[in-house]
């Protein structure tokens, strides 16, 4: 049975169809629950890690974008339960333990990655260190990199003190797992005490390696909603890129269904898990409500390449780059409203003042700068403010100048609400 529509589905409907997948298309219908962000990162497939806090550390962010309002700390209690698990894959992400068997099964595949690069590099000329390391971890317990001092270390790889690399080499490599965060600092065990909630018997836990690629494959284009072949790699950072006739097979087969969307030059694929929203896309039933900020590493606009296919957005974070050349601002928030990525926020959030600070608004050229975009804006900081302990919004600067009287307005209309 051929479950593909028989026309182009138009851009809106693809990015309908990617949101819909990504757990964005519109507001929770009820309050978040713990077993909700397992359920999210299954549906991303991963949650990247990074610690820039200018606003929530964005793991966190991404869940509300998609989650509204929770406890922060459900995320640090679910890694200690052992419900998900830290492994290098798009970059550090989070994942689901259920997943690990596959996961562990993939490092071999994940060799080209700068991170695991480096650890393999580390381990070959400090072998017998990190062995000690690691006997030192079985016989007296879990460690933190602070457990071992040294006053001059630095930032960075290369301004660790030898005990954070030998433990970030051993954690890149799957011999070492994150038990818990303190702090959100990390602290190190053993991959078998860690994930042997996970793995009943090491010795067949093993996939082969072109199953493993397959599986990888198919969840990026689960996670994606609809991919053009060129961008799947990118998810899981598998190499080489992959073509059209790569999928070739699993089209054949039913695993993957071809479509496509008008504009676009390479054929889209999904799917079957998403046939029904792929219907609903095509008949125009898929409407994305959702308002809300994304994190600059929220998995919507992590490859650059497929946001501005996708959005037509040119996102590139900018806190890797000199103050002077900056455009937008050190941390800018993606704004998601009505399917479309219609801004960017340059936010901060002053905790102890509980004030959110919009240092920047920008709306997108060819955004018209409506009543309505005013309110779906103004409801999505306001709820990312409240969310964050910080409920009074302060705006300074707005591009066009012309918006700025509209979103105040609506800023006030939510903050009494």
């Amino acid at each position: 049975m051929d479950l593909t529509p028989t026309a182009p589905l138009r851009p809106a409907q693809a990015r309908a169809l990617h949101l819909a997948a990504q757990g964005l298309l519109a507001r929770p219908r009820r309050r978040a629950r713990k077993a909700d962000l397992v359920a999210a990162i299954e549906r991303m497939q991963l949650l990247q890690i990074d610690t820039i806090h200018v606003v929530a550390r964005s793991p966190y962010l991404v869940l509300f974008s998609r989650l509204g309002d929770y406890p922060r700390q459900w995320l640090e209690e679910l890694l200690a339960e052992r419900a998900i698990f830290e492994v290098w894959a798009h970059e550090a992400c989070f994942a689901s333990m259920r997943d690990y068997i596959l996961h562990r099964n993939a490092l071999p595949q994940r060799e080209h990655h700068w991170a695991i690069r480096n650890a393999r590099s580390h381990r070959d000329r400090n072998g017998a260190h990190i062995d000690r390391l690691l006997q030192h971890i079985r016989e007296r317990g879990p460690v933190k990199s602070s457990d071992f001092e040294r006053e001059d270390a630095g930032g960075g790889w290369w301004g660790w003190k030898d005990e954070k690399r030998w433990l970030e080499a051993g954690f890149a490599l799957g011999e070492l797992m994150v038990a818990r965060r303190e702090n959100f600092h990390r602290v190190y065990d053993l991959a078998e005490r860690v994930a042997g909630v996970a793995v009943a018997d090491w010795d067949t836990a093993r996939i082969e390696p072109e199953i493993v690629r397959r599986d990888t494959v198919l969840r990026s284009v689960q996670a994606l909603g609809i991919a053009q072949a060129r961008w799947i790699a990118d998810y899981f950072r598998i190499k080489p890129r992959l073509r059209d006739a790569d999928l070739e097979p699993l089209v054949a087969e039913g695993a993957l269904l071809r479509v496509q969307v008008q504009g676009w030059s390479a054929p889209g694929y999904v799917h079957p898990a998403h046939a029904p929203a792929l219907a609903q896309a095509a008949a125009g039933r898929l409407r994305p409500t959702r308002a809300t900020v994304l994190s600059p590493f929220d998995p919507v606009v992590w490859d650059r390449e497929r946001a501005s296919e996708l959005f037509g957005f040119d996102y590139t974070l900018e806190c890797y780059v000199p103050e002077p050349k900056r455009r937008y601002g050190y941390f800018v928030l993606p704004i998601l409203a009505g399917g479309r990525l219609v801004g960017r926020l340059d936010a901060k959030a002053h905790r102890a003042a509980g004030e959110f600070e919009v240092k920047a608004l920008y709306l997108e050229g060819g955004v018209e700068p409506s009543e309505r975009l005013a309110e779906d804006v103004a409801a999505a900081i306001d709820e990312c403010a409240r969310w964050h302990g910080t409920p009074k919004v302060r705006l300074g600067r707005c591009r066009p100048a012309a918006f700025a009287p509209s979103l105040r307005r609506a800023l006030s209309a939510a903050a009494a609400e």
